[in-house]
């Protein structure tokens, strides 16, 4: 690749870290697609990763635990393009989209909070509204 993949920030994947393979691709590309490889895979060592930051790192073994090959190499594939550059890019597109997920740091823990006063009588009010609506669509007893 031309340009290293970024992750987040200033933190960038060097391509010494990168493992690239071809293959013949499934996708489109007619007969043309017997004889070229145009399926591309790429693997990358988190857990032996020097990029990332240690804290970085743990949390993206933790989070892709599911996706990581003996619990330490991921592996993206790419196939929907014809041109293998293209497939090469949509991969490490990929690769940094996953690795920045996995990266981020967690949510802000929600406060629980209670509804405001005015809120619980618009509700009950809305609610009263819909029962009478209701009620009056209802054929009288009897008839």
């Amino acid at each position: 690749m031309s340009e290293p993949i970024r992750v987040r920030g200033s933190v960038v994947v060097p391509d010494a870290e990168l493992v690239w393979r071809f293959s013949r691709s499934s996708g489109p590309g007619g007969q043309h697609v017997n004889t070229s490889d145009s399926k591309v895979e790429l693997r990358y060592d988190v857990a032996a990763s020097k990029a990332l930051p240690e804290v970085w790192r743990t949390r993206a073994l933790e989070r892709l635990a599911h996706r990581l090959v003996d619990g330490r190499v991921l592996v993206i594939q790419a196939s929907e393009f014809r041109s293998q550059w293209r497939n090469r890019e949509a991969a490490a597109a990929r690769l940094a989209a996953v690795l920045g997920e996995a990266c981020a740091p967690p949510p802000k823990a929600r406060r629980a909070t209670r509804p405001s006063r005015g809120m619980v009588e618009r509700r009950l009010n809305n609610k009263r509204h819909r029962s009478e609506l209701k009620q009056g669509r209802r054929s009288p007893r009897g008839e």
